[in-house]
């Protein structure tokens, strides 16, 4: 079984989800909270397997929730369930550790499926958002200069620092200058991480 808490401060909402959810035989819908502070408590009384959490609740949102419930019951994952399709409020959600962010217009098919993906770890992400998040991330994510994607381009051919300044015609040292600020950037800490992450965001194309 699939143990599940919900929260969301309309209780209408509450009883259409845990209708919806516990009409599949696998899930068992353990708590109904009406506000982020509940949903944060009653997550670390009963450690459920997934939270579905709506995004915008009267005191405590969806995202601060998600952080403490997080932190309070360390085996769940969280997935929003929300209204709104704002590319900020998505990228904020993921961030902040959930699994996944689905809209309230999501089908019963799609729901429960969120809700095994999220039980066995996967990202869950309603189709039409996923444009979406991407754009956010890639707002988000600081460009690399034209010569540290030269030095990038130059590392994924094999070539060493010496001989990436040879090519540039740069010292060694400059070249491992702009390597440890591509680093930065990209969030990683070897040559290859870099390489990759700059290939993956089409920043080496």
């Amino acid at each position: 079984m699939v143990r599940v808490l919900l929260a969301d401060d309309h209780p209408v909402v509450r009883e259409g989800l845990c209708a919806m959810l516990e009409s599949d035989p696998g899930i068992d819908v353990v708590g109904q909270a009406g506000s982020g502070e509940e949903a944060v408590t009653l997550a670390a009384r009963l450690t459920p397997d997934v939270v579905l959490l709506d995004l915008r609740m009267g005191g405590m949102d969806g995202v601060a929730a998600t952080g403490h419930v997080l932190r309070q019951s360390p085996g769940s994952r969280v997935v929003i369930v929300t209204t709104y399709e704002d590319d900020a409020d998505i990228l904020r959600a993921v961030e902040a550790g959930a699994a996944g962010y689905l809209l309230k217009g999501s089908s019963r098919a799609e729901l429960i499926g969120a809700v095994y993906g999220a039980a066995r770890g996967a990202t869950v992400l309603t189709p039409s958002l996923a444009p979406k998040l991407f754009r956010a991330r890639a707002v988000e994510q600081p460009l690399l200069s034209a010569r540290e994607c030269e030095v990038l381009r130059l590392v994924g051919q094999g070539l060493t620092n010496a001989g990436i300044g040879r090519e540039l015609f740069i010292g060694e040292a400059t070249v491992k200058t702009h390597l440890l600020r591509a680093f930065k950037k990209l969030d990683v800490s070897d040559r290859t991480a870099a390489v990759m992450a700059a290939l993956e965001r089409g920043l080496l194309s």
